[in-house]
């Protein structure tokens, strides 16, 4: 099993935090968003992840060394594929070609989920959906009574179906994607302008190909401030009883922590109270602070602070008053 993941958008709707690392290292519970979306997507596969390949941009060497480290993490390879030019998702896929082979799962880093069900690595291919009340702003598919996929509709005005299409994707078959991807390309079939991974899909459906669904139990989104604070939430609610969410290495002096909560290698948190849903990153200062429902990452320092619904981003020093803040690194802000 391969796990494909394309990752090299700009993240504009997560700046500033996304002005120095890109949004799947953005840490939820502790570790990166990407982190989280692979090792979820290991526990639903029936086999052993053989290779995680990483489509990114440019992004430096350290970021590409902890891709790879995260793949290694589950037993995998770590493949690094660029996307020079944002040309839509089915060229996306495509950057990584030499990964398209066997057994994949396609998974865009830019969602989580929580999943009760195992991965049927049997099907041709299985489109992960949840419910939603209303499908208008989302891609949606349409099932027959056999429970199989018979038409991929893109934000419909009229009801058509409530499964939303999440943005991750099985094939039991790397090749044959591989193949219909580059059909697109070599014959500049576009839609909106750009190259869809849903016209290949459409166009394997109608050449037999049978797709299900697998509807998850929650679908997370990462996509700006507000939506990944309530992630980092869902998240620790999800691995409240898991060991070592406080670090042994971690000084509490004087203070009160409401679980659930993550707190990193050498944080020091004094005279201050801590939750609940709130991450704290490694090396990070709280002093005489009440922080909830926020993320605050590493080797910022908070003083004084009365925070909620919060992003505070690494190397922040901040001391002030209550605020719904949206800080990126290196800032330095006092009221």
């Amino acid at each position: 099993m391969r796990i494909i993941i394309p990752m090299a958008g700009m993240g504009k709707r997560m700046r500033p935090h996304t002005l120095t690392i890109p949004k799947p290292l953005i840490p939820i519970a502790g570790k990166p968003i990407v982190q989280r979306l692979v090792e979820d997507i290991a526990k639903v596969c029936q086999e052993p992840i053989e290779e995680v390949a990483f489509i990114i941009g440019h992004f430096g060497d350290k970021v590409e060394q902890d891709l790879k480290k995260i793949a290694q993490a589950v037993g995998a390879k770590g493949s690094i594929y660029y996307q020079e030019e944002a040309l839509g998702t089915a060229h996306a896929i495509l950057c990584a070609q030499e990964s398209l082979e066997g057994k994949v799962v396609v998974a865009f880093a830019d969602t989580l989920f929580k999943a009760d069900f195992q991965l049927d690595t049997n099907a041709d291919g299985t489109i992960w959906v949840q419910r939603v009340e209303d499908p208008r702003p989302f891609g949606v598919v349409k099932l027959n009574e056999n429970n199989e996929i018979t038409d991929f509709v893109e934000k419909p005005e009229e009801f058509i179906s409530d499964l939303a299409i999440i943005g991750i994707y099985y094939f039991q078959d790397g090749a044959y994607l591989r193949s219909e991807l580059q059909y697109l390309l070599d014959n500049d079939i576009k839609d909106k302008g750009e190259y869809q991974l849903t016209n290949a899909l459409e166009n394997m459906k109608n050449k037999g190909t049978t797709f299900i669904p697998a509807v998850i139990s929650e679908w997370l989104d990462c996509g700006n401030k507000n939506a990944t604070v309530y992630t980092n939430q869902r998240y620790l609610e999800y691995i409240k009883d898991e060991e070592g969410l406080v670090a042994s290495s971690a000084q509490l002096q004087n203070s009160v922590i409401i679980p659930p909560v993550y707190i990193g290698e050498n944080a020091i948190i004094n005279n201050s109270v801590i939750g609940p849903h709130v991450s704290i990153g490694n090396n990070t200062s709280v002093n005489s602070s009440v922080v909830s429902n926020s993320i605050v990452q590493e080797n910022a320092t908070l003083t004084n602070g009365n925070i909620s619904n919060s992003m505070v981003g690494n190397f922040v020093s901040y001391e002030g008053r209550q605020s719904d803040l949206s800080l990126g690194d290196y800032n330095t802000l006092k009221d």
